[in-house]
């Protein structure tokens, strides 16, 4: 096969899996907040590669630790640690509630790690029967079949046979529901302190106390994905941080490599030592390349400059899109918090978020969908203004289209 290929769009279609339907871009490089294509169009990045690179394309401190740390070692498997992995569990324990820290490769495996340990500390501590696990309708914890069976949508899970058991769907939000069927054979509850894939839904103060105090009555632990949310995603390092309770097992990913693949499971070390030797493990989790690169972020982002600077930046985010609905009155509200916000279709346009992103690329911005009524921005932590003024201005573009029809 020739070096020189002509890679195109439609060779995807012949050589890749039909799961995904990507557009008809094809970025081939990025720097900041923005993005070229194969013909030197440039975009305004509102997406971040769905909440993922915090700190936009290729930032210094991101290349120079990959750089730094591939030119010493690469990987090794768990039968031995490593420095860049020692480092970054310390800084994620001096920074968080957490004791303990394990390290995998994305979401779902950080969040498949939190549900087994939970399910084993609940056997260890209580028996076989203490079993159940409580989630919320619309929420997402990932692909593997025990976390999409968690996740409270069904058309994620359907279609692939038996399904984990035990698992228990509230609506979110609802203190009554969430009385309703918890139990002393209950060993956890999972949400996410922010429902992202579900339409970017806040989780509600008194709901959130409510699920610590239910699980503090029934001897439950309360796990929080912060896959999404985390890593300054809030403004916050940790969206729990901006809560008033704190979680007994939290997960990270996305974010937390800046790009890079990596995730972590952050927990107490009581409940940690359920995980014994032998109990669970990953080949590539705490990659020193990896770690690397999360040092760096964690050193960018764990600052109260950048912090600060996300909720400064939520701000324009939320005067720029009340200014755009003002003249088209498109959206309903606009939910989230930080750098994670849903614009909510009104009732005109429901059901056609989808037309709303179609049309945002043709002006030259990338931006997501949180379901068939949210337009969803999770652009860099770091966006400069300007941008953050340029990329409002194509979107305002892309709704005059999606209005005049």
């Amino acid at each position: 096969m020739s070096l020189e290929m002509n890679l195109t769009r439609a060779q995807f279609d012949e050589v890749m899996v039909p799961n995904y339907a990507p557009a008809a871009v094809i970025p081939v490089r990025g720097e900041g907040s923005r993005v070229w294509d194969q013909e030197g169009n440039e975009f305004i990045d509102f997406a971040g590669g769905i909440a993922v690179n915090c700190l936009g394309h290729c930032h210094p401190a991101l290349v120079s630790a990959l750089k730094e740390q591939g030119e010493k070692l690469w990987h090794l498997s768990n039968v031995m640690t490593n420095e860049p992995a020692l480092e970054l569990a310390t800084k994620l324990v001096n920074s968080t509630f957490a004791e303990r820290v394990y390290f995998a490769n994305s979401g779902a495996e950080a969040n498949e790690a939190a549900l087994k340990l939970a399910r084993r500390y609940a056997l260890d501590n209580h028996g076989a029967d203490k079993d159940q696990i409580i989630a919320f309708d619309k929420a997402f914890h990932g692909r593997t079949f025990f976390t999409v069976t968690v996740g409270g949508q069904a058309a994620y899970s359907d279609g692939f046979g038996p399904k984990p058991q035990s698992i228990t769907h509230v609506p979110f939000n609802d203190i009554a529901a969430l009385e309703a069927v918890i139990s002393d054979k209950t060993c956890a509850i999972m949400l996410e302190p922010l429902q992202g894939e579900g339409g970017i839904i806040n989780g509600d103060p008194e709901f959130l106390k409510a699920v610590r105090r239910l699980a503090d009555k029934h001897d439950a632990l309360v796990i929080f994905d912060e896959v999404q949310t985390g890593v300054g995603r809030t403004g916050e390092l940790f969206a729990y941080m901006g809560t008033d309770i704190v979680p007994d097992i939290l997960t990270s990913a996305k974010a937390l490599g800046g790009g890079f693949p990596i995730a972590a499971m952050l927990t107490t070390a009581k409940i940690a030592a359920h995980l014994k030797v032998g109990t669970h493990g990953s080949t590539y989790g705490g990659n020193p390349l990896a770690c690397a690169v999360g040092n760096a972020v964690m050193n960018v982002v764990n600052t109260k400059e950048v912090l600060d600077g996300v909720k400064h930046r939520e701000q324009l985010f939320r005067d720029g899109l009340a200014a755009i609905n003002a003249k088209y009155n498109v959206f309903s509200e606009v939910r989230g918090k930080g750098l994670l916000l849903g614009a909510v279709l009104n009732e005109k346009y429901e059901g056609r978020s989808r037309e709303f992103l179609v049309a945002s690329v043709a002006e030259g911005l990338m931006n997501l969908i949180a379901g068939a009524n949210v337009v969803r921005f999770a652009p860099s932590l770091v966006i400069p203004e300007a941008d953050i003024a340029e990329g409002l201005a194509r979107f305002e573009r892309a709704v005059a289209k999606v209005v005049a029809g």
